[in-house]
C-alpha cells in the first residue's frame, strides 16, 4: 500500500497543521467554532493519545521527518519531473511550524485541501483521502500535533518549475481528479468491514500508491488498487484487484493481517516503500483495526487481468540464454536461502515458486531485490527480520537479468524474460 504521501506525480506536501489545544492552552485561540471547549487533563491526554494512534495510521512521519533529523519538522526532498518539492515543518513552533493554526484550519486543510489562508494545497498531501476523515479524528490528530516539541526551523521552499508554481492552476485539477466528503458507511456492510474501508481509503490513503496516475498526476479512476510505478522511488506497487499480482481474493484473512502487522507472513515478505509503511506505521496499529483492514482488503473486486506495465522484452532465443545462465547464477547465489524448488523457508525467506511478485508482468520490484537487497521491516513481532543481500556490486547487468529471468520463469512461474537494459536503468535509479 505506502501509503508514503509523498507518492503521487505531481507530489508536493504542504500540510496544513492543528492550533492551540483549547482550554489547556493559553492564549486568544483557546476558541472552537466561537465557543470555549471544557476538557479534563484525563479528556486531553486521552485525546492526544488517540491523535497519536492516528496519526501513525496516516503514517504522517514518513513525509515530515528527515532520516536522522527533528521529528515532523519537514524538509523532506521530493525530486519530480514539475521539480523539487520540500516537506513543512509541522511542529507546534509559532514562527515556522503550525503554532498559529486552528481546529478549523487543520479540518479545513484535511477535508478541502486548503490552507489557513485560502490557498489550494497541492495533491501530494492526501487531502483527496482525508477529506474522508472524521471531525472527531481530524481534532485528535490535531491535537497530537499540538503536543509534540517545537522546532525553530523554516520550511524550505518548492523549487518547481514554471507553470506548476502557479497555485491557482490547481482548480482544474481539482475539478477532475477531488470530491470532497467524509466517509459514509455502507449500512449493507458490517461495522468491521466499515473501519477497514475507512482506514484504507482514508487515513491510509492506499490508494496514492496502489491505482495508476494519468500525465496530469491524477489517480485513473477505473483502475483504483490495479496497481502502477511509484515514480519517486522506481518501485512497482503491484494490482490488489487481480491474483496475477498481489490480488488479495485467494488469500486467507490472517495471511493478510499477518504481512500487515508484520511485514512477513505464510504468502511472503514486504520489502521496499511497503516495508517503511509497516516500520512507521501499520505494526502500532491495533489487531482490530488490522483485522478490519485485511476484511476490508479481501473484498476488493478482483479482476482477471491486472493493467499492463511497460516492460522491457527480450526476444525469445535471447531470453532462453539468459534462463540457462540464470540457474547456474542462482544455485550459487540464491539456493541456499530460497531452496532448489524455489520454496523458500517461510517466514524466513519468502518463496519465489508460485509467487505473485515475481511473475506479475513488472519486473521492477524483483530486479531491485536482486540488485539492493533488502530487509522486511523490524516489528515487535519480527524483530530481527532475515534480509537479503544486495547484488549490484557482484552482478552484472546481464547476469542480474538472468537470474531474474530464471525465477520467474521456474517452478510453475509464468513470468517473461528480463532486459539487461531494464537492469540497467534500474542500476542508476535512486535507492528511495
Amino acid at each position: 500500500m505506502k501509503r508514503k504521501s509523498l507518492f503521487a506525480l505531481s507530489a508536493v506536501v504542504v500540510v496544513a497543521a492543528a492550533a492551540l489545544v483549547p482550554v489547556l492552552w493559553s492564549g486568544g485561540d483557546n476558541l472552537h467554532n466561537g465557543s470555549a471547549m471544557a476538557a479534563t487533563p484525563a479528556d486531553q491526554a486521552a485525546l492526544i493519545k488517540k491523535g497519536e494512534y492516528l496519526a501513525r495510521a496516516g503514517d504522517c512521519i514518513a513525509c515530515h521527518t528527515v532520516r536522522g533529523g527533528k521529528q515532523f519538522a519537514g524538509g523532506l526532498p521530493m525530486a519530480t519531473p514539475f521539480g523539487t518539492m520540500f516537506t513543512p515543518n509541522i511542529t507546534p513552533d509559532d514562527q515556522y511550524g503550525i503554532g498559529k493554526w486552528t481546529q478549523d484550519d487543520f479540518y479545513r486543510a484535511m477535508h478541502t485541501g486548503r490552507s489557513k489562508d485560502g490557498s489550494l494545497l497541492y495533491p501530494g498531501f492526501p487531502f483527496t483521502s482525508y477529506t474522508k476523515v472524521t471531525r472527531a479524528d481530524s481534532d485528535a490528530i490535531y491535537a497530537y500535533l499540538r503536543s509534540v516539541t517545537p522546532v525553530n526551523v523554516p520550511s524550505r521552499p518548492h523549487e518547481l518549475k514554471f507553470p506548476f508554481n502557479q497555485r491557482n492552476m490547481l482548480i482544474g485539477w481539482r475539478t477532475l481528479f477531488f470530491r470532497e466528503g467524509e466517509y459514509k458507511a455502507d449500512p449493507t456492510k458490517s461495522v468491521e468491514w466499515n473501519r477497514g474501508a475507512y482506514l484504507i481509503e482514508g487515513l491510509g490513503h492506499c490508494g496514492m500508491c496502489h491505482t495508476s496516475i494519468n500525465a496530469m498526476g491524477g489517480p485513473v479512476s477505473s483502475a483504483a488498487f490495479a496497481g502502477g510505478l511509484i515514480p519517486l522511488q522506481n518501485w512497482y506497487a503491484p494490482s490488489l484487484t487481480s491474483n496475477k499480482e498481489a490480488g488479495l481474493g485467494d488469500w486467507e484473512t490472517k495471511d493478510i493481517a499477518d504481512l500487515l502487522k508484520t511485514g512477513v507472513s505464510n504468502r511472503g515478505a514486504v520489502f521496499g516503500p511497503m516495508a517503511e509503511v509497516v516500520h512507521n506505521s501499520l505494526q502500532y496499529m491495533s489487531d482490530e483495526d488490522i483485522n478490519a483492514m485485511a476484511t476490508y482488503l479481501k473484498t476488493i473486486p478482483q479482476k482477471s487481468e491486472a493493467p499492463e506495465p511497460l516492460q522491457l522484452e527480450t526476444s525469445e532465443k535471447f531470453g532462453g540464454e539468459l534462463l540457462k545462465q540464470g540457474q547456474k547464477i542462482y544455485a550459487d547465489n540464491c539456493a541456499k536461502c530460497h531452496a532448489t524448488n524455489g520454496l523458500g523457508m517461510p517466514q524466513a525467506f519468502p518463496p519465489l515458486a508460485n509467487n505473485q511478485s515475481i511473475q506479475m508482468p513488472s519486473a521492477v520490484n524483483p530486479i531491485r531485490m536482486v540488485l539492493n537487497g533488502g530487509y522486511p521491516p523490524s516489528t515487535e513481532a519480527n524483530p530481527h527480520p532475515y534480509g537479503m543481500p544486495p547484488f549490484a556490486q557482484a552482478l552484472s547487468n546481464t547476469e542480474v537479468a538472468a537470474v531474474v529471468t530464471y525465477i520467474r520463469m521456474s517452478w510453475g512461474n509464468h513470468g517473461t524474460a528480463v532486459s539487461p537494459q531494464q537492469v540497467s536503468d534500474l542500476r542508476s535509479a535512486p535507492l528511495d
